[in-house]
């Protein structure tokens, strides 16, 4: 101890968590502090700390009068910035994400704070939000009126006595993000935080353009994708000063230690952007939960459709529903129907149910091309015929070989040619179907290049627009012109609504090998159908696909509420989350055995495996699978009830198993939606 730097007089010791991203030293190391640090040295602050010989940084988790260690502490090397980083109630989220996720703290802890960034600390300016603009004018509210159940939600989160957590059902043709701004500025105006979280960069645009016809630019935090790290920083910085009430982002948005939050909202929580790929893989959903659980925030989890996961906090009645009421989806909805689903069409095209686009499909097309309209193809995939079926019965058309799926070249231009593996690159010159014994093969998904050449020659007059892959178009002119877009990537049209949607490929979103393959399908087709203009004006969306599906019959009556209902109790019968806890463990066969052994699984739970690792999944980290083998995965369930145990026990294990240096590392997922 040196003369010159006594300990501090008060609370002399540090609990330090360095940031070390090793699940057996997940834990806090006491540290002595010096007098001259004492002030800067807050809970929740960035710390340089001397590790194992090394310095470390490391996150300052409180301040204490002594210490468990009877030995000599060593002292903190220095605090990085005087900036509490890590409040209160982030500091008690990531304690929570790290139980939910059997994860290490550090590693969430890396997704919830931007690396610092010295010269926005230096610029920060502590103006009040009220300060930036001039005071903005009242909102409108009036949008949500239109729902059953809208202005108690709206009431409810104004009021701010308790927090009132929703599912929003959006209306087709919605404009979501302008009822949604709307309540986001009301409750940034009176005073409090907001918060908003969306999948991707066209939808955060969409939600700011809307929000700045109601509050000033600068009043508005935008944490996207594409800001760099002394932006990121900065914005970050004013959210935690209070100077960022509103905020708006994507995925680690959800983070943001917005003070006073009062509304939290996610839109659109079923699409993949909203789930982190990296470790500890956490949903920006489960965020926002937890977050409106500890600050007691009202919470908001909208879209077209509905998620299992948010049917199972409907029917715990953790979040109330908000929908469209019967006479407004009435008057909004389009006529959605499948091709072939009358006697009457099915007399006029035999093959509708068969033809890739049926003659239906074609009549509703043209009559919205008549009316001036523009009309939404959308396809599952990109590109040009990717992979064949058979002709007969549509069974996969696969190699004798290695049993790959087949494809026509690319240099055959999608013309006639001998099919080949995409795995091994056979040739495959007399296919036969080891199903129906046919030869006949065709295009198993076009994609949206194939069928925008398609509709070329059926439309010679009409232009095609194409969005999908890294072409994705924001917005379209509301004029007559086809537009052939993957899932997730269809334009919305400039101050008005498509004619009409055709549904193409239905039975490929079906067909994934995903656990919630019908979900997304649901869901994509929703918001396409979304797109479209109301029944009344002529709106017609046609479902390519068996109109007997329940699937199909659910999107005809709009029933996301129902549609949720049914996955989750089919998830239910089968025993696959969200209806139980399932962990998904992959690594070498001997890793994933060792920790096997040394696990104590909770009461009642159930392993299924070792498989090997599902095809298109590889390890993170360059997995050596020459020298460790084929990489192996094992999966775990147990009840629901059972919370975190599963998680909790997995992670003691692996903080053990990492202790013996020579283990192969292991991935541990929780509720994963891609098992195998």
């Amino acid at each position: 101890m040196s003369a010159a730097r006594p300990p501090a007089s008060e609370l002399p010791v540090a609990r330090v968590l360095p940031l070390l991203g090793l699940s057996h030293l997940d834990r806090e190391f006491d540290y002595e502090v010096a007098e001259d640090q004492s002030e800067d040295a807050k809970p929740g602050v960035r710390v340089r700390v001397r590790f194992q010989g090394r310095l470390v940084d490391g996150i300052l988790m409180a301040r204490r009068e002594s210490s468990d260690f009877h030995g000599r502490l060593s002292r903190l090397e220095r605090v990085i910035s005087p900036e509490v980083v890590l409040p209160e109630r982030s500091r008690e989220l990531v304690e929570r994400l790290a139980a939910r996720y059997a994860a290490t703290r550090s590693d969430i802890i890396r997704s919830a704070v931007p690396p610092r960034h010295a010269g926005a600390e230096r610029a920060l300016r502590d103006t009040p939000w009220e300060e930036l603009a001039k005071p903005p004018a009242e909102p409108d509210l009036s949008a949500w009126s239109g729902y059953a159940g809208g202005e108690g939600l709206v009431d409810d989160v104004l009021a701010a006595q308790r927090p009132a957590r929703a599912a929003w059902q959006v209306c087709p043709g919605e404009r979501w993000e302008r009822p949604l701004a709307a309540l986001l500025a009301k409750v940034a105006i009176d005073g409090g935080g907001a918060l908003a979280v969306v999948p991707d960069q066209r939808d955060l645009a969409r939600l700011e353009a809307a929000l700045r016809d109601l509050v000033a630019a600068k009043q508005i935090t935008v944490l996207g994708s594409t800001i760099g790290p002394q932006a990121r920083y900065s914005r970050f910085l004013s959210v935690l000063h209070g100077q960022g009430r509103l905020v708006i982002g994507t995925r680690s948005a959800a983070y943001a230690p917005v003070k006073d939050l009062r509304l939290a909202a996610i839109l659109f929580d079923g699409d993949d952007a909203h789930a982190d790929p990296r470790a500890p893989y956490a949903h920006a959903r489960e965020v926002l939960t937890m977050r409106s659980a500890i600050e007691g925030a009202s919470l908001i989890v909208g879209g077209f459709a509905r998620t299992t996961q948010a049917q199972v906090l409907v029917e715990a009645g953790w979040l109330r529903e908000v929908s469209p009421t019967r006479e407004r989806l009435r008057a909004e909805a389009p006529r959605v129907h499948a091709a072939g689903d009358s006697d009457v069409e099915l007399a006029r095209d035999p093959r509708a149910r068969a033809d890739r686009i049926p003659g239906a499909a074609f009549a509703a097309a043209r009559a919205a091309l008549k009316r001036g309209r523009p009309v939404l193809v959308q396809t599952p995939r990109r590109g040009y015929i990717p992979t064949l079926r058979c002709g007969r019965c549509r069974h996969p058309a696969r190699c004798r070989a290695c049993n790959g799926p087949l494809e026509i070249p690319a240099e055959a231009g999608g013309q006639a040619g001998s099919p080949r593996c995409r795995w091994c690159g056979r040739i495959e010159p007399h296919f036969r179907c080891p199903e129906c014994g046919s030869s006949a093969l065709r295009a198993q998904v076009l994609g949206n290049e194939r069928t925008a050449e398609e509709l070329g020659r059926a439309f010679p007059q009409v232009p095609i627009v194409t969005s999908g892959g890294e072409r994705i178009k924001d917005s379209v002119a509301d004029r007559p012109a086809l537009v052939v877009a993957t899932p997730g990537a269809e334009p919305v049209v400039e101050g008005g609504l498509y004619g009409a949607a055709l549904l193409l490929d239905t039975w490929a979103q079906l067909g994934r090998q995903a656990l919630n393959a019908t979900e997304q399908a649901f869901e994509r087709w929703a918001g396409a159908a979304a797109l479209v203009e109301p029944l009344s004006e002529g709106g017609e969306v046609v479902v390519v696909a068996d109109p007997a599906l329940p699937v199909v019959q659910r999107l005809i009556r709009f029933d996301a509420a129902g549609s949720a209902r049914a996955e989750l109790a089919q998830r239910r019968e089968v025993h696959l989350p969200p209806a139980v806890r399932m962990a998904a463990v992959d690594g070498s066969r001997e890793a994933v055995a060792e920790l096997l052994r040394r696990v104590e699984l909770p009461e009642l739970a159930e392993v299924l495996g070792p498989v090997e690792l599902p095809p298109g999944e590889a390890l993170p980290g360059g997995y050596d699978e020459a020298a460790l083998g084929p990489a192996q995965r094992v999966l775990i369930r147990t009840p629901l009830a059972l919370k975190n145990e599963l998680a909790r026990a997995l992670r003691a294990a692996a903080a053990e198993q990492a202790l013996r240096r020579q283990s192969a590392p292991l991935r541990v997922r929780i509720d994963p939606t891609q098992i195998g």
